[in-house]
């Protein structure tokens, strides 16, 4: 089988690996770099836990090529946060209980990512649209919607989230000149 080298920046951190032309994007995260987060589940793109983002973009990484990435900044579940520093994403899913079993949960986080990255503010129909390529066999899906809802409001800039003020304008809010 031919090999070919490859560099991957995960979550930053650059990596030169060599590879066979058939393997899977998720298994060069998972087998060759250990980047676990990201799961094998379906490997046919029907589940969804296993997207990560590259280049900026949600992909199933079970059904893109190592190669195809050759060059690529990937971003896996483990960069979004900490055990100690929760990103609003992961505090979502824990508040509002958007997980049982947990396996499709970091594709679910990186497609909410994804998601709230197009869309700032997304209605409960636009999320549960954005999370279609997503599965889960646990949840029924109310409380991973929940969750996403919870992460756009933890995520929108100060202005919207303190009621139309910021640190730098203490001025409210208007709309052609009235208070809103």
């Amino acid at each position: 089988m031919t090999e070919h080298d490859i560099t991957l920046t995960v979550n930053g951190a650059e990596h030169d690996l060599t590879v066979e032309a058939r393997t899977l994007l998720v298994h060069a995260l998972r087998d060759e770099l250990g980047y676990t987060g990201t799961n094998v589940g379906c490997e046919s793109s029907l589940c969804g836990a296993c997207t990560v983002r590259m280049d900026g973009e949600a992909v199933k990484s079970c059904t893109a090529l190592a190669v195809q990435a050759d060059g690529a900044e990937i971003r896996t579940v483990e960069d979004l946060g900490t055990r100690h520093d929760f990103h609003p994403i992961q505090e979502g899913f824990q508040e509002e209980h958007g997980l049982q079993c947990g396996y499709c949960t970091p594709g679910m986080m990186m497609t909410a990512l994804d998601i709230l990255e197009e869309n700032p503010d997304p209605t409960r129909e636009e999320i549960r649209e954005g999370l279609e390529g997503n599965l889960c066999r646990c949840t029924g899906y109310q409380n991973i919607v929940n969750a996403v809802q919870n992460a756009a409001k933890e995520m929108q800039p100060a202005a919207v989230a303190d009621g139309g003020e910021s640190d730098d304008d203490p001025t409210p809010a208007t709309d052609g000149g009235e208070e809103l």
